[in-house]
């Protein structure tokens, strides 16, 4: 059913999916390939020895926080678990030694969002089941459940998975970007994120109509940056594993219709850097890439 709709609706979306190089904010686009550097990475032997997906970014200050999911194959079953690490400039981090926060229940490919003095994690759980969770500190995590989405006439979505949940709160609403098995991207709303109805029952965002990206599609962040909104996506055009991977930015005036930047991806495909988040310091705009280790990009090196 999934890929039937985004078939029928991935020409009509990817025809107008691009918008010109110079519609584009140089800051929000234009990333040193070179200037790539490794700045937290998995522990061998350790409870993370290996590091997936996104992780999440807050800054207040001086005072950064990075939450991860590591994971050890050796301890079966295998299970994500949530990790913490300090830093402050965003550049040399410390792990918590609380660490891991959370190993009860799966938690990767997260989202945090700090509202009401409340953190909130969106995340995938088990079998790629979105899920939301919520935490006075950041370290001491609660689970809420799995996220409740509608279609946009009241029934339960069809059952199957719905992951890499990406949430962003505006005016009382809270919008939250999700994808199903990397096919599209779809948007549903909430007022007290309890119940979340799809806005239309048609994606968003579809692959295509590009190479880098004409397999899978995931959204990883939305941010208001002038009277627009940007979106960090990543996606694949790799039919065969490993697949490779790249970080694209699409924009939209009303979270509903997207175009894609014509210069996608922002680096070089065979970098191989996903799950992408912007984190805005006093000296402009960083490109962090979590997949397999966190690698952070800037326009003239790491400021």
């Amino acid at each position: 059913m999934f890929r039937s709709l985004v078939l029928t609706f991935s020409l009509l979306l990817a025809t107008a999916s691009t918008l010109f190089a110079e519609d584009w904010p140089a800051d929000l686009v234009q990333f040193n390939a070179t200037s790539g550097q490794t700045v937290f990475e998995a522990a061998p032997g350790q409870w993370d020895s290996l590091i997936r997906e996104r992780g999440w970014i807050l800054r207040d200050d001086d005072h950064w926080k990075l939450w991860y999911t590591g994971y050890n194959q050796d301890s079966q079953p295998a299970t994500m678990k949530l990790g913490l690490a300090t830093s402050t400039d965003g550049i040399h981090w410390e792990r918590h030694a609380a660490n891991p926060l959370v190993d009860d229940f799966w938690v990767e490919d997260m989202i945090v969002v700090r509202h009401d003095n409340l953190f909130f994690m969106f995340a995938e759980g088990r079998n790629d089941q979105a899920q939301l969770l919520k935490s006075v500190d950041g370290v001491q995590w609660e689970r809420v459940g799995t996220l409740d989405i509608r279609l946009s006439n009241g029934q339960p979505i069809p059952p199957g998975p719905f992951g890499t949940p990406t949430a962003f709160y505006e005016d009382g609403v809270w919008n939250l970007f999700y994808e199903r098995r990397d096919e599209g991207v779809w948007l549903a709303r909430s007022a007290d994120m309890k119940v979340w109805t799809n806005v239309q029952d048609e994606p968003v965002l579809v692959p295509g109509p590009e190479a880098y990206d004409r397999l899978m599609i995931a959204m990883n962040q939305v941010i208001r940056h002038g009277d627009r909104y940007y979106a960090v996506l990543h996606g694949t055009g790799t039919p065969q594993k490993p697949r490779e991977w790249c970080t694209t930015l699409a924009v939209s005036d009303d979270l509903l219709h997207w175009h894609k930047y014509s210069g996608n991806p922002l680096l070089p495909l065979a970098l191989n850097r996903s799950s992408g988040q912007l984190v805005q310091t006093d000296n402009g705009f960083r490109l962090y890439t979590m997949h397999g280790a966190v690698m952070v990009h800037s326009h003239d090196g790491v400021r």
